[in-house]
């Protein structure tokens, strides 16, 4: 299964020069970050782990940005030096593509579907491409798809009102080597020339789903999203059995060894009112699990053995407290682009996996760094740093809803 995915973010976005001057259109600040970190996010947290970026006006713009805010994901840009259109740019950056499928997606939208399942769908079908279909009422603004009895396309109808109907919503997969070999002109419509031009003979079908959707092409969408993806405030007092709580592990709820890592129960030493503290979350939170990079059985500083050896000495002292940890997630890579090594947000996704119920907007990460607040940024969760070994963080800060002292002074506010 194809873990990588195209975005197309060449785009001018001209319907929105009045109201966003000078960006590429993916670029829009919405809820004070570009739209593109939200479809990102989405992309990732659907299990895509390998990103090409396409990429034409003011790249470098969109180069810059994913440098500073994204340098531990996995990317590559490939870059249109003439306007190419939505099938030159994709075949351009299917040349970049290590896998047999991929997903494609637009930099402007973000359609929540299933992607797991359009995946599979579109393995089962052996499709040349598969389109996710979104039902809607009452509009103009997009043309209709019709599928047959076995969900292959058999109509594209135009642009025009209708009360209800099917619309493309811009989310792909694409059999590479099979587009590759169609005689394609260098610039094209992926849309126009490829999907209507070849539905007849071609094996193209669609997967209907009514996730949330929303297009930033035109101001009064762009201006809704501002509301729509606009991150909740955390109300500590609204916590209850529904929310999940994600802990960092060194220098939270043990003293951490300044660039050295615990090797052994031996070195292992909570903090100060730290079991107490579990016991309050286990009350509180339907599920406690522990997230934490441990890189020293990576480096082979230590076995996997020894972290197990901790873990095991940790819970039990939690348990004998009264408290509990329902997980604990770690990752022992070196590489800092691994999906599940912080900030990346894999550890989050897992978890989710693995206890469906997770609702990342009802679920609080406590950490005492950076990573750890980017982490919960990049899963959709709250963030809580506590400063026992970064007294000098600054706040207000985007990825930080607030602050406290150590992992107890959380609890107690609790």
């Amino acid at each position: 299964m194809s873990n990588e995915a195209i975005i197309l973010a060449g785009g001018l976005g001209t319907r929105l020069r009045d109201t966003v001057p000078d960006l590429p259109k993916c670029m829009a600040p919405v809820a004070g970050r570009p739209f593109l970190f939200y479809v990102i996010n989405y992309l990732r947290s659907q299990g895509l782990e390998r990103f090409i970026f396409s990429l034409g006006y003011k790249h470098e713009v969109i180069e810059q940005w994913l440098a500073e805010q994204f340098p531990t994901l996995d990317y590559q840009c490939v870059i249109e030096e003439e306007p190419l259109g939505t099938g030159g740019a994709i075949s351009m950056a299917c040349r970049a593509v290590k896998y047999e499928n991929v997903v494609v997606a637009n930099g402007d939208t973000i359609f929540r579907s299933d992607i797991s399942r359009l995946i599979s769908f579109h393995l089962d079908k052996d499709a040349d491409c598969t389109v996710t279909l979104k039902p809607m009422k009452d509009f103009d603004r997009y043309g209709v798809v019709d599928l047959d009895e076995n969900n292959a396309i058999k109509n594209f109808k135009e642009k025009q009102f209708y009360s209800s109907g099917l619309i493309n919503g811009g989310i792909y997969v694409l059999n590479v080597r099979k587009f590759l070999s169609e005689n394609l002109p260098a610039k094209f419509s992926f849309e126009k020339d490829y999907l209507e031009k070849l539905y007849p003979s071609r094996k193209f079908f669609g997967v209907v789903d009514d996730g949330y959707f929303i297009d930033i092409g035109v101001p009064t969408d762009y201006v809704r999203a501002q509301l729509e993806l606009q991150p909740g405030a955390l109300d500590i007092g609204a916590i209850d059995k529904s929310w999940t709580l994600f802990i960092d592990r060194d220098g939270v709820i043990n003293h951490e060894k300044k660039e050295e890592y615990i090797r052994n129960w031996d070195e292992f030493r909570f903090y100060e009112g730290v079991e107490e503290a579990m016991k309050i979350f286990g009350d509180k939170f339907g599920k406690v699990i522990v997230i934490s990079n441990q890189r020293g059985v990576g480096r082979q500083l230590m076995t996997e053995e020894d972290l197990s050896n901790i873990h095991r000495n940790m819970q039990g002292a939690i348990e004998k407290a009264g408290g509990r940890i329902d997980h604990i997630y770690y990752c022992t890579s070196t590489d800092n682009k691994h999906i599940c090594r912080k900030p990346n947000p894999g550890m989050a996704f897992l978890a989710k996996k693995d206890f469906p119920g997770t609702d990342f907007s009802r679920s609080v990460m406590i950490g005492n760094k950076p990573s750890d607040m980017l982490f919960g940024r990049f899963a959709g969760i709250h963030t809580v740093f506590v400063k026992t070994t970064n007294p000098d963080q600054a706040f207000p800060h985007p990825d930080i809803d607030l602050v406290f002292e150590s992992l107890a002074d959380f609890a107690k506010a609790l």
